[in-house]
């Protein structure tokens, strides 16, 4: 069922909304991806009085998922359910973490720099919603993937997204932590991506209400100081890939020089850093040389 309204109605409806909190750009978020209302016609509603447009759901629903963002913190993506991630749109849930559009830049690394011809094995440690193995597996649809969680939650999810989002690819999911239910593929893994929990614990309290209230504290938490998964990950990397293998890890933005520390010491090669569309190094890279 669609809902027909006028730019004057939406325009109005907006102006209410934004009087109770949040940005214009969030508000424009939920017209799109719960309302059906793309940017183009977002902008047609501003300089045509007599335009008018079909909603997926009513004005009052959307106020319903606004207001419960303005009053309880609750992010929108989780309110609707859905995270348009690169090319595609995940199912999203309290299970995971909201996909990061910095993300996406990780994944696009790691493509970079592997030969796309060659057939292999990939890992997402960590996958949560599943958002780096859609994206890995629809990109190496000849490769075989593999993607952990501990959480069975998490493991669900992204199980959803990708027989939805990746059919008829080879991929298969993991109960456990980081390496260990991969063991029988120890040495055979050519591309691994990890986005491990980073924020230090004195941290925490600090970030958005939104995320401090509402993502999983286990898939933010990074110890102290924030990189007791990346060790965990590091430690047995040169074991796990295989030879000319490839890490790539998403770190917080001041922990770029312990990480590639970390890389070089637990016997890495060709260790680098990378940088997000800040210009912030928030990304390492290592191979598997010997």
């Amino acid at each position: 069922m669609k809902y027909m309204y006028s730019a004057e109605e939406i325009l109005n409806w907006k102006k209410l909304q934004l009087v109770k909190g949040g940005r214009l750009t969030q508000l424009e978020w939920l017209l799109d991806i719960a309302g059906g209302i793309d940017w183009q016609n977002l902008q047609k509603l501003k300089i045509d009085p007599c335009f008018s447009v079909e909603l997926n759901e009513p004005l009052e629903a959307l106020t319903d998922i606004w207001d419960c963002y303005c009053e309880e913190n609750v992010p929108l993506q989780y309110l609707v359910g859905r995270c348009p991630w690169r090319d595609f749109e995940l199912e999203v849930s309290a299970a995971a973490l909201i996909p990061r559009q910095e993300t996406e830049l990780l994944v696009d690394l790691a493509l970079n720099r592997i030969d796309k011809t060659v057939i292999g094995h990939w890992s997402d440690l960590g996958t949560g919603s599943g958002a780096i193995a859609v994206a890995l597996s629809r990109a190496l649809p000849g490769w075989t993937g593999h993607a952990v969680d501990i959480s069975q939650d998490a493991l669900d999810l992204a199980e959803r997204n990708l027989k939805r989002l990746s059919p008829n690819i080879n991929w298969t999911l993991h109960s456990g932590s980081w390496w260990e239910p991969l063991k029988p593929w120890w040495g055979l893994l050519s591309l691994v991506i990890a986005n491990p929990p980073y924020i230090p614990t004195e941290l925490f309290s600090k970030l958005e209400p939104e995320v401090v209230d509402h993502e999983p504290r286990s898939a933010l938490l990074g110890g102290i100081d924030g990189l007791d998964a990346s060790r965990e990950i590091i430690r047995d990397a040169k074991h796990c890939l295989s030879l000319g293998g490839l890490l790539c890890l998403e770190h917080h933005y001041d922990q770029s020089d312990r990480v590639l520390e970390l890389l070089r010491a637990n016997g890495l090669g060709d260790v680098e850093y990378a940088s997000d569309l800040d210009g912030v190094r928030r990304f390492a890279l290592a191979k598997r040389l010997n």
